[in-house]
């Protein structure tokens, strides 16, 4: 029940307050801090995130004119552009990195029961990169071209909910293949990623893991065909084979039989042959698969239009990636609450709210409650015909 709290307030009360203080202790966020502290810097800038603050100076000027109401949000600081900034450039960013690592993994549990478009009943992740660029003259730091600065943002993408599992901000010239090292496969999960993440060393790591792995296979690859199996070409299916690497290099990374099927799209021609570790799962639920990755590029497409990670608040490697992990707590915090109350409005939807009712002291159930349109067929009395009949 709502007692007088702000909408902020009861949105950032879903979020442990214990959790955020464990990760400030660990990092020693408040060591020798007296007045803006590291729970005042996440909540200022969690509210620039919801409000689509452009800079510093825009988070103070919004925030002055209510000083009233800073601490109905929580905000016990005094809010200065200089004291965020500083805040932002010396504050561990690691601090919010497992902050949103402990929000990811609550958000996941919450939404494990989510339905997927496929009839599959294993956690399916999708792992990609989108690379985020920079100006090369504000952020030298960040180059990785003659001409070009930017990093890269490193997504393993839970399929049910799209939530992220896993996520690592690099270099721009980080290879993705190395990320694919750093995880720590589930048994009987299925891992789906293009080409840039090919290693077959990697592959074979999660093969003795017992995870399930789909990818697509280079054009050059060396292979011998053991078997054939049928298929319905009428679906698209060319064929689904069982193949074994002929390259000495490259089987020694990998020894063991591979699962290659080919399926061509009806509707633009093009070819596709993945490759895969599993010989049980339907040819074409294996293309399927494949073609869910495309979940993970509409994730990356979202968080850049409606998440404050392409213009950055401060220029140096801390402040952009303490900007960045506090984005993604908020997107995570705002998938938490619609599970929990239910609600069928979509994330967009939720943040379009938010971003006019931060300070309004009604329930979130009731802010996020959507009127029942209906609609009728029938002509309204007084409506002109454009055109006689």
């Amino acid at each position: 029940m709502n007692q007088g709290s702000t909408l902020f307030a009861q949105l950032i009360a879903h979020g442990s307050r214990d959790v955020l203080d464990r990760c400030i202790r660990r990092y020693r966020g408040n060591h020798r801090v007296r007045t803006f502290t590291c729970r005042d810097q996440f909540l200022v800038m969690a509210f620039a995130q919801l409000t689509y603050r452009e800079s510093l100076r825009d988070i103070e000027a919004c925030l002055g004119v209510i000083p009233d109401r800073l601490y109905h949000m929580g905000i016990r600081g005094s809010v200065t552009r200089t004291t965020l900034a500083d805040a932002n450039e010396r504050r561990d960013w690691r601090i919010y990195a497992d902050y949103a690592q402990v929000l990811m993994a609550e958000a996941r549990r919450l939404y494990a029961g989510e339905a997927l478009a496929l009839d599959i009943e294993q956690t399916v992740y999708c792992l990609d990169s989108s690379t985020i660029e920079l100006c090369l003259g504000l952020f030298p730091w960040a180059q990785y071209h003659k001409d070009a600065a930017g990093i890269k943002l490193h997504t393993l993408l839970d399929l049910r909910g799209s939530i992220p599992a896993y996520v690592r901000i690099t270099g721009g010239s980080f290879s993705d293949k190395h990320v694919l090292d750093e995880l720590a496969p589930e048994p009987g999960s299925i891992y789906v990623f293009d080409r840039g993440y090919l290693d077959f060393k990697s592959l074979l790591r999660l093969d003795h893991a017992k995870a399930i792995f789909v990818t697509r296979a280079r054009r050059n690859l060396k292979t011998r065909r053991l078997y054939s199996h049928a298929v319905d070409r009428t679906t698209g299916l060319v064929y689904d084979q069982t193949i074994r690497l002929t390259v000495q290099a490259t089987a020694a990374k990998y020894p063991v039989n591979l699962r290659r099927v080919k399926f061509r799209d009806p509707d633009t021609g093009k070819a596709y042959i993945f490759l895969t570790n599993n010989f049980d799962l339907p040819a074409l639920t294996i293309a399927r698969l494949y073609k869910a990755r495309w979940q993970i590029e509409l994730f990356f497409k979202w968080i850049k239009q409606h998440l404050r990670i392409k213009a950055f608040y401060g220029r140096s490697p801390n402040a952009v990636r303490t900007q960045i992990w506090i984005a993604i707590s908020v997107y995570v915090l705002v998938a938490i609450v619609r599970k929990r109350l239910g609600t069928k409005l979509e994330l967009y939807t939720l943040l379009q709210i938010l971003s006019v009712t931060l300070f309004e002291k009604t329930s979130l159930e009731e802010a996020f409650s959507a009127p029942d349109y209906t609609t009728t067929s029938q002509p309204l009395p007084n409506q002109l015909q454009l055109f006689d009949l």
